[in-house]
């Protein structure tokens, strides 16, 4: 298992790589998000996902079934304390602050895989104030897999764009009234995998969905 100082430094690089863009919204788009030995291991934990129904549009429709990589999942998947050490560090905050301009310091992390299926869809949506930052890794290779990416929309909630998912690459944004996405409903043929990594306020209530609920950036 790769350590958190390497994975660390692999994910300052792919920060410091994103490329910027402006239409709809201030976003970024990167590939390489992480060394691929443990993007693989990270696309095949808990490969049987639990069977949902309509999610509604929204995530919290099925909050139970949710995965975060929280302290309860490190004994029976320690990567997921070396992902969250290497999100967690200083140094890679720091770069996250800089480069997407948004300081960090005072919030907590949160990371979620996500595990989706025939039937699933988001309706556009702007993210909460609470989340300081939203990053997504794709880690889906199946057949039609680099179209499931996220769906960009820009004020009036017209289709503008979609995040490019093919393997291991990825979406930055910073939360605002402007940064309308979400996921059109269109076939899954097996499991769209990713993880979404969110850098949220103090005050953010599900506790035992944090990294580190104790201990702030």
């Amino acid at each position: 298992m790769i350590a958190a100082e390497a994975l660390g430094l692999h994910l300052r690089d792919t920060f410091v790589r994103a490329e910027p863009h402006d239409r709809p919204f201030r976003h970024w788009l990167f590939d390489e998000a992480l060394p691929q030995q443990t993007a693989r291991a990270i696309a095949g934990f808990a490969p049987t996902p639990a069977p949902v129904g309509d999610t509604l549009g929204r995530r919290e429709t099925h909050n139970e079934s949710r995965i975060f990589f929280s302290p309860d999942r490190w004994q029976r998947f320690p990567l997921a304390r070396a992902v969250a050490d290497a999100l967690q560090n200083p140094e890679t905050t720091s770069v996250v602050g800089r480069v997407f301009g948004r300081t960090l310091t005072g919030s907590f992390l949160r990371i979620e895989y996500c595990q989706d299926t025939e039937g699933f869809w988001l309706e556009p949506h702007t993210d909460i104030a609470a989340k300081w930052i939203t990053i997504v890794i794709y880690l889906s290779d199946g057949p039609g897999a680099d179209g499931w990416g996220t769906d960009l929309y820009d004020a009036d909630k017209n289709w503008v764009g979609r995040a490019p998912a093919a393997f291991n690459q990825g979406l930055v944004f910073v939360p605002g009234g402007d940064t309308w996405h979400g996921w059109a409903k269109r076939p899954i043929d097996g499991v769209r995998r990713s993880l979404i990594v969110n850098y949220v306020s103090p005050d953010w209530r599900s506790r035992h969905e944090l990294s580190f609920p104790d201990r702030p950036v």
